[in-house]
């Protein structure tokens, strides 16, 4: 057995919580020339932030228009403020805090779920992910897909596996809960480097991982080379078989928030398969139960 995101909201919070995204106005180092430009390879123009509100509204009017988007999957719950698009912690405390501020003064989110980069964390914007979460708990999700230089390397992250090291590390000091985000099905990669990135995770301690199939999004330098045969994507049968391998590593005690993964079906090259999540998740609880 694993525990799944939903058990363990309905566990920690008492009711169902859902995850709303929203956009904080941030880019990214690797895309502004700071670390790199164009992005990590998989990356489309909306920094993996497809659901998210739009940038240019005040918190709160983002808040309120997701709600109004899940309204029928959660009367009556509670939500997570997920900041999701591009690296939310690339930018002042003066510029971030208000925003993060304005998301917790909303009596219906329970918590605030920070996606970004390791190398994205100096010292200031720690001292500022320590006062917020004295107010409500503040999670950050850190972008690691992979162990493995070579991967990482084509992928073009822009960090090397050690600054990962002292994110987590830098994180727990302050009493901030850690989500790592792997990517299974990378170029190049077998499924026992797959396993080996799970399994470091699992040893870093992290409280959180999300197990994300790769997909190819129009518009990205992966589709270039996918639409070149330069690698294949995973049928859905060896995903399935790679997901169950990764679940047998992770202990009970870490928390799972993703098995799969939303792609926009509108720009989705491959695998097309992934697009019908319902038949995904079905097949992949079918298997997690044998």
């Amino acid at each position: 057995m694993y525990k799944s995101l939903n058990q363990y909201l309905k566990e920690r919070f008492g009711t169902k919580v859902y995850k709303i995204a929203l956009s904080s106005g941030c880019t990214c180092p690797n895309r502004d020339g700071t670390v790199g430009v164009g992005g990590c390879i998989f990356c489309a123009d909306t920094g993996s932030g497809d659901f998210a509100q739009s940038a240019t509204l005040p918190i709160k009017e983002q808040i309120k228009l997701a709600k109004e988007k899940v309204a029928s999957k959660n009367k009556g719950g509670k939500y997570i403020a997920y900041f999701q698009s591009f690296t939310n912690t690339y930018g002042s405390v003066e510029f971030l805090e208000p925003k993060f501020l304005e998301a917790m003064e909303d009596d219906e989110v329970v918590a605030v779920s920070i996606a970004t980069r390791p190398d994205c964390l100096p010292e200031e914007i720690l001292d500022m992910l320590s006062r917020l979460n004295t107010i409500k708990p503040v999670w950050v999700e850190l972008g690691l897909q992979t162990i493995h230089p070579k991967t990482a390397e084509y992928i073009r992250r822009g960090y090397p596996l050690e600054v990962y090291d002292k994110a987590v590390k830098d994180l727990h000091a302050i009493g901030v809960e850690v989500i790592t985000h792997v990517i299974i099905g990378l170029p190049g990669e077998t499924k026992e480097d797959m396993l080996q990135t799970v399994r470091y995770v699992v040893e870093s301690k992290a409280e959180g991982i999300k197990l994300q199939l790769l997909h190819v999004i129009e518009g990205t330098d992966l589709a270039k080379d996918y639409e070149a045969e330069n690698f294949y994507t995973l049928t859905m049968e060896e995903y399935l078989q790679i997901i169950k391998e990764c679940v047998d590593l992770i202990p009970e005690t870490m928390v799972i928030h993703r098995l799969t993964g939303d792609g926009n079906k509108r720009t989705l090259i491959a695998p097309l398969w992934s697009a019908d999540k319902k038949r995904v998740l079905n097949e992949l609880n079918k298997v997690l139960c044998t």
